[in-house]
C-alpha cells in the first residue's frame, strides 16, 4: 500500500522538490494541498503532512494547529520545512505539536532519509496493539526467533480469555475492551514485579496474549498473574452475575445457554534448547497445553510437560 504524504503550500515549489526526491521510489503517493483547503482535503487522512512555511500565505503555528483540531489527524506526523531557523521561531513550531523541523536549504538526501525513516517508524507504530500498547505479531514472531538463535532455555506463556465472546455478546464490545486491557495491565504489574530481566510481552490480537520469559519459576508467575487477575473482576459483572457465578446467553437457536464467568487460561511451553525447530512448532504446543488449561473450571494453567 502506499505511503500517502500531503505538501501543504500555495506554489508548487516543495511539492516539485519532493515528488524528483522520491521519484526512484513507487511506495509513495504524493499531493499537494492549499492551506486554505485543509478542512476538505483533510478527510483523507495522510500518513505524514510537510509544512512549507515558505509557501504558505496563513501563519505556520495557525495551519499546524488548525491540522491537529482534525480528530482523524491528531496524529498525524508534521514536518515544517522553512528557511526562518531563528530558534525561538523553530521551538514555536516544534511546541505547536510538529514533530519535526526540517531547514529549508538543506539537501535533498537529508529530506529523503528523514521523511523516509519517519514513515518506517509509523509503519513499525502500526505494529503495536492500538489497545493495549503491546508490540504484536511481527514482533512476537522475531523475538521467538531470536530466541531460539540463542539456544538457551525459556518459556512461552500463551493467554486466552474463557467465555469472552459470549460476555461480548451480553456486556458489549466496549466492557470487552474494556477487559482485554486490564488484562494487559494485570500481566505487565505481575512480570514488573517479579524483576525478570529479558522478558516479552506481547498482544496476539483480541482476547490472546503472550508473555516471553527466561526458563524459570513460571509456575509462580503463571499463580500471580491469574491471581491478580481474579481479584478484580468482579467489576466487569453486573450484581446478579456475579453473585450466581455464571451469565446466560441464547444461542442461534434460540436456546438460553449458561457460561461460567469470564476467567482466564494460560498454557506454558517450556522450551529446552534445540527443543523446537521454529515459533511454529512452540505455537502447536502452546495451543494444546492451553486447551487442557481450558478445561478446568476457572483461571487455570497448563504446562507442556505436566498439568496443574
Amino acid at each position: 500500500m502506499n505511503q500517502e504524504i500531503f505538501i501543504i503550500e500555495e506554489n508548487n515549489d516543495l511539492y516539485e522538490k519532493i515528488k524528483r526526491i522520491f521519484s526512484n521510489d513507487n511506495g509513495y503517493f504524493i499531493k499537494k494541498i492549499s492551506d486554505k483547503l485543509l478542512e476538505t482535503e483533510l478527510k483523507n487522512i495522510p500518513d505524514l503532512i510537510i509544512v512549507n512555511e515558505d509557501g504558505l500565505e496563513k501563519n505556520v503555528i495557525e495551519v499546524c494547529n488548525s491540522i491537529r483540531s482534525y480528530n482523524d489527524n491528531s496524529i498525524t506526523p508534521i514536518i515544517v520545512v522553512s528557511s526562518n531557523t531563528n530558534e525561538k521561531h523553530v521551538i514555536d513550531i516544534i511546541e505547536s505539536s510538529v514533530e519535526y523541523f526540517i531547514n529549508a536549504s538543506t539537501s535533498d538526501e537529508y529530506i529523503y532519509y528523514t521523511v523516509k525513516n519517519i514513515i518506517n517508524l509509523i509503519r513499525n507504530n502500526r505494529k503495536v496493539s492500538p489497545l493495549t500498547g503491546l508490540p504484536g505479531n511481527v514482533q512476537i514472531q522475531v523475538e521467538i526467533k531470536k530466541r531460539l538463535l540463542k539456544k538457551e532455555g525459556f518459556a512461552v506463556l500463551y493467554l486466552d480469555l474463557d467465555n469472552f465472546k459470549e460476555y461480548n455478546d451480553i456486556y458489549g464490545f466496549i466492557k470487552g475492551d474494556e477487559i482485554i486491557k486490564y488484562t494487559a495491565k494485570t500481566v505487565l504489574r505481575v512480570i514488573h514485579n517479579h524483576n525478570l530481566d529479558d522478558v516479552f510481552v506481547g498482544h496476539i490480537g483480541g482476547d490472546d496474549f503472550i508473555v516471553i520469559i527466561p526458563e524459570t519459576n513460571y509456575d509462580k508467575i503463571c499463580q500471580d498473574i491469574l491471581a491478580n487477575f481474579d481479584s478484580d473482576m468482579q467489576k466487569f459483572f453486573s450484581d446478579d452475575d456475579w453473585n450466581k457465578g455464571y451469565f446466560e446467553v441464547a444461542n442461534r437457536k434460540g436456546i438460553i445457554e449458561r457460561f461460567p464467568l469470564t476467567s482466564l487460561s494460560i498454557g506454558v511451553v517450556a522450551a529446552e534448547p534445540e527443543e523446537f525447530a521454529n515459533s511454529l512448532e512452540i505455537g502447536e504446543v502452546g495451543a494444546q497445553v492451553k486447551h487442557l488449561a481450558k478445561t478446568q473450571i476457572g483461571s487455570a494453567y497448563a504446562i507442556n510437560r505436566r498439568k496443574i
